[in-house]
């Protein structure tokens, strides 16, 4: 029972296991819920980002144990917990989701100094840190740009 929770969380009900860029994958998923953390306001946001937060660790931790592989490809839990946090500082609305999308999955990817030091912690740890730290880069990019004025 709890591997097969596990892996329902991991793969965020399995967007994970989609064919090609899983990450991708995991990060669309995440939209209606990151919908829902903004409309329900700070305190309801927030304490959808840190559930999503629990949830990942433990499940992450279970899976890559199970498979006694460091950060599974189909575990996406952390996908969806960067782009939350991305979310929740950026502005609302339609271009900033797609603006955070395209900058979450850019410093996803190419894991810029802390990102690519934080997947290095042990566990569920490692898997959710180094997207939470992007999906932190790519929330205040576009904060800082919504602060200068762009539409």
């Amino acid at each position: 029972m709890n591997l097969r929770l596990a892996l329902l969380l991991s793969t965020f009900f399995g967007a994970g296991r989609l064919p090609k860029a899983p990450g991708t994958w995991g990060t669309v998923a995440a939209i209606p819920l990151a919908m829902l953390a903004q409309w329900s306001g700070p305190v309801g946001g927030w304490m959808l980002l840190s559930l999503v937060c629990v949830l990942g660790v433990w499940s992450a931790e279970v899976v890559c144990c199970t498979l006694q592989r460091k950060d599974p490809s189909e575990v996406v839990i952390d996908e969806v917990a960067g782009f939350l946090l991305a979310m929740m500082i950026a502005p609302s609305g339609w271009g900033w989701m797609v603006g955070g999308f395209l900058l979450f999955r850019l410093f996803d990817i190419f894991k810029p100094w802390p990102v690519d030091v934080l997947e290095r912690l042990p566990g569920g740890w490692g898997v959710m840190a180094d997207d939470l730290a992007a999906g932190l880069y790519a929330g205040l990019s576009l904060f800082c740009l919504a602060r200068i004025g762009l539409p």
